[in-house]
């Protein structure tokens, strides 16, 4: 089972980190702010202009400590990347799966994707009552489930996940609290307009990292 370690998000300008001993050292303005032990890290998230020692770099590629960099407002620019491991023979039959089916395999995907929104959409459901509009949201989901297995091209699938995907978001302001002091009217980016969609786009930064 992996272990999910910590994750360090570093935002304040100017930042500098670095390595001493086996802690993480954070200064700012050339003063300490925070020193974490090392090993208890598993990812950390620079935004904008943050410094990162050299002996830290080569300690997190050593030691497969994500390393990530993004713009001060969340655009992804790269990443360190240590050792990689794995079975070549694997990744060979999947790159020419990729390459003869990939139907079958964006198939897949897009379901995951529409399955894990409907478990969201249902749990809203079973903590909160019933809400007709959740309900047919759900109902619209499973219909597009039902579409996928038949689906034969690329562009129905992209169809298919498209007109989930506006289902799900159609309700998502349901899925906010009432004294939350957010509110969401659909789905926008680059840039997000409002805190739902600007948080929505930063997990999707992380996420898209880590793929």
């Amino acid at each position: 089972m992996r272990k999910l370690q910590n994750t360090l998000y570093i935002i304040t300008q100017g930042s500098y980190l670095h390595k001493e001993r086996e802690t993480l050292v954070v200064e700012q303005e050339r003063k300490k702010v925070a020193q974490l032990p090392v090993h208890s890290i598993g990812h950390i998230f620079c935004f904008g202009n943050v410094l990162v020692s050299p002996f830290l770099m080569g300690f997190c590629g050593e030691n497969n400590v994500n390393l990530a960099f993004f713009t001060e407002n969340g655009r992804f620019l790269g990443r360190l990347q240590g050792r990689q491991s794995g079975n070549v023979l694997l990744r060979r039959a999947q790159y020419r799966l990729s390459e003869h089916n990939p139907v079958s395999i964006a198939r897949h995907i897009i379901a995951a994707k529409i399955q894990s929104g409907k478990r969201v959409l249902q749990r809203r459901l079973r903590n909160h009552g019933g809400q007709e509009e959740v309900q047919a949201a759900v109902s619209a989901l499973n219909f597009s489930l039902q579409q996928l297995k038949r689906a034969e091209s690329l562009e129905l699938i992209r169809g298919i996940e498209g007109d989930a995907a506006a289902r799900y978001f159609g309700v998502f302001r349901h899925l906010l609290r009432e004294n939350s002091g957010f509110a969401f009217d659909g789905r926008n980016r680059r840039p997000p307009r409002d805190g739902v969609n600007a948080l929505l786009s930063f997990v999707y930064s992380i996420l898209g990292k880590d793929i």
